[in-house]
């Protein structure tokens, strides 16, 4: 576990976090530019110190303003990769994986090259590598250093679309496959969204919200990130069953279920899909002849009006399930916190 409860401040930005993060997955720092995403992973990596506070990992003190401990960062036994890969450039990439590898993680050393894709690019330079390698080298050799805590500082940042969309399933592996926890700094809602378990967002040097992706996400605080045609919900499912005569897959959802387009998954597979606000309906009976496969008992436990449009937060079992319908349709249909209806969601429109 990570144990974070430290002030600091550089020249005009002050930095106060108070939060206990996991010891294993990702946890996502994410906010605007100057929020203090960069400020919170140099402090727990010792690139910067806080004036006041603690700082302790796996029940390790690495920063205790009172006792006056500070660990440098060599000390920590955290990884570091940056934006930019900052590779040596005199070295081969076989020479950079080595370079500071620990000893414990000799036997690693080829799965951990398999993991990341890089075998056929062990003789190469660094100048020869895409944007993409390069960043995936430099996971590699940070991860062999053998750290508790591997720290992420936008490693996408720099990179163009098609580099991005490269380097995603490797991080997506390394986060099932490798047992380190990760902070991974991002303002980019995509990279969350296929990569966190929890999130942390900041705003202006303060923690604005702090918990799983799922809960994050469906919460008012994500508004000023999402524009309205984008408002959302993120729901964790499991794989139910594959239909015997059509192309569609069950995925459970608590004690109810939704169907989208067949998936190449087993059953009992985790998952996580995304529904548009804007594709859900609202209907107090359930619907007799429908087109829709999907139609899910929900009870409204807020609406907001927003920008003539209004959102529906609904409560599915224990999650949340945003709709975004007109101020006619939440009149007409009496729609207010504590009324039990039905939401529909076509198939088509459930992204996995």
């Amino acid at each position: 576990m990570l144990e974070l409860d430290f002030t600091q401040t550089l020249g005009t930005h002050r930095l106060r976090v108070e939060a206990n993060l996991p010891a294993s997955g990702i946890t996502a720092i994410f906010g605007v530019s100057g929020a203090g995403k960069t400020s919170l992973i140099n402090a727990v990596g010792g690139l910067t110190r806080p004036q006041q506070g603690r700082i302790v990992l796996n029940e390790r003190v690495l920063n205790d303003t009172e006792k006056k401990i500070c660990l440098p960062p060599e000390k920590r036994r955290i990884g570091y990769v940056f934006q930019d890969a900052r590779l040596f450039p005199h070295y081969k990439v076989l020479g950079n994986l080595r370079y500071g590898m620990a000893k414990s993680m000799a036997g690693q050393f080829d799965r951990l090259v398999a993991l990341l894709g890089i075998e056929p690019l062990l003789d190469r330079l660094p100048g020869s590598l895409s944007g993409g390698e390069k960043q995936r080298v430099a996971i590699g050799r940070a991860l062999l250093t053998a750290p508790e805590l591997l720290l992420l500082d936008e490693p996408l940042a720099s990179l163009d679309i098609p580099r991005k969309r490269e380097l995603l399933p490797y991080l997506q592996r390394l986060a099932r496959e490798i047992n380190i926890p990760m902070l991974y700094v991002s303002h980019s809602l995509d990279e969350i969204l296929h990569l966190a378990d929890k999130v942390m967002v900041l705003e202006a040097g303060e923690v604005k919200a702090f918990g799983n992706l799922e809960d994050i996400w469906g919460s008012r605080v994500m508004n000023p990130w999402l524009p309205p045609e984008q408002q959302s919900s993120v729901l964790k499912v499991s794989v139910l069953e594959h239909h015997p005569h059509y192309a569609m897959t069950a995925l459970a959802l608590g004690d109810q279920h939704l169907w989208v387009n067949k998936l190449d998954s087993p059953l009992q597979t985790a998952l996580r899909i995304r529904i548009q606000a804007s594709d859900v309906s609202l209907v107090l009976q359930p619907p007799v002849n429908s087109s829709i496969r999907n139609i899910l008992r929900a009870k409204v436990a807020q609406c907001y009006d927003d920008q003539g449009q209004v959102e529906v937060q609904l409560e599915v079992g224990s999650r949340t399930l945003w709709a975004r319908i007109s101020p006619w349709a939440r009149d007409e249909l009496g729609i207010k916190p504590g009324l039990w209806l039905y939401a529909q969601i076509k198939s088509v429109s459930i992204t996995t």
